[in-house]
């Protein structure tokens, strides 16, 4: 196969790896982009000293392209931002904010820019801004969403009939078929997180994975609709967050129960309690903590065979 997306970031497959804070360090990162894909390291989770040690870490592990995965309403960024350009890091997703604030400087430092948005309106902002690619990520996604909950396959065909630059869908999407799918709509690549998260390279505690394993349908639920939207596993804190929400607690209430690293003590250090699940509804279909150069080949391979059999069918 060849696109705008395997040429713009130099990659053998157009399968880039989600920026998932508490999963995505230097292990899966390189994983990834050894694999054929593109891997990201998430910034998110980390401070900019350990940033820092990840990437270097990373560049020692893979001579292919990577990335960092930057959410733009953290603190320090200028750090962080100097920290990737002083690393001479190739790529850079940003999301969670203004995509005009770095992609300039970012370009003029010869790093790729791609921006996640989760509406046709930021869309054309990230065009304008001058980004280089897209990430357009639907309601079915794990972790912080967009607030118009509209699902990937609404999400892709309309924006790819409003813009001119690559397209990458994300949400939802966890196997070849799902690739497939939202290449028809228009995508040139796909980003995939909660498949990675559940991978043996990533950096998220060995319960959390069991319990994306273990997940049903219907196990993530959206919450926090008034504050910042995120998709969660229904465990015993979101329970408690569902409660505030049903008996409109204040801001303060929710400030209290959210304090700080719910997500760490969920996602990083295994607290199934009280601790946040971020993942997405695609969890339903992951049945087995895999290594990611088994999940790449699988997901080529359905892709592959989707579009053959896809091929055969007439009207």
């Amino acid at each position: 196969m060849q696109n705008r997306i395997i040429d713009l970031f130099e990659i053998k497959y157009p399968i880039i790896q989600g920026g998932m804070i508490w999963c995505s360090g230097w292990e899966l990162a390189s994983a990834v982009s050894n694999s054929g894909g593109l891997g990201l390291i998430g910034a998110g989770s980390m401070h900019p000293e350990t940033l820092d040690i990840h990437i270097k870490k990373t560049k020692a592990a893979t001579s292919k392209p990577f990335g960092v995965n930057v959410p733009l309403l953290y603190p320090d960024m200028d750090k962080i931002i100097e920290i990737i350009i002083n690393n001479k890091v190739p790529i850079v997703f940003t999301s969670a904010g203004n995509p005009k604030t770095w992609t300039k400087t970012l370009q003029e430092n010869g790093i790729k820019v791609a921006h996640v948005i989760a509406n046709t309106k930021f869309a054309l902002k990230c065009e304008e801004a001058g980004v280089d690619a897209i990430v357009a990520e639907g309601f079915e996604a794990g972790g912080h969403n967009g607030r118009e909950e509209t699902t990937t396959l609404c999400l892709i065909p309309r924006i790819k009939q409003e813009i001119s630059i690559p397209l990458i869908a994300a949400g939802g999407i966890g196997s070849g078929q799902a690739m497939a799918a939202v290449f028809a709509l228009g995508a040139e690549g796909v980003q995939i997180g909660s498949r990675f998260a559940a991978s043996i390279e990533s950096s998220g505690h060995e319960a959390f994975k069991t319990e994306i394993v273990k997940a049903a349908e219907g196990d993530t639920k959206l919450a926090l609709k008034n504050l910042a939207p995120v998709r969660l596993l229904n465990n015993p804190f979101y329970q408690q967050v569902r409660e505030l929400e049903q008996r409109g607690a204040s801001l303060e209430d929710f400030k209290t129960l959210l304090g700080k690293g719910r997500a760490k003590k969920g996602m990083f250090q295994g607290d199934l309690v009280e601790g946040e699940l971020e993942i997405g509804q695609v969890s339903a279909a992951i049945t087995k903590i895999e290594s990611v150069d088994e999940i790449i080949k699988t997901i080529v391979a359905e892709f592959n065979n989707t579009i053959s059999e896809i091929g055969k069918l007439s009207v």
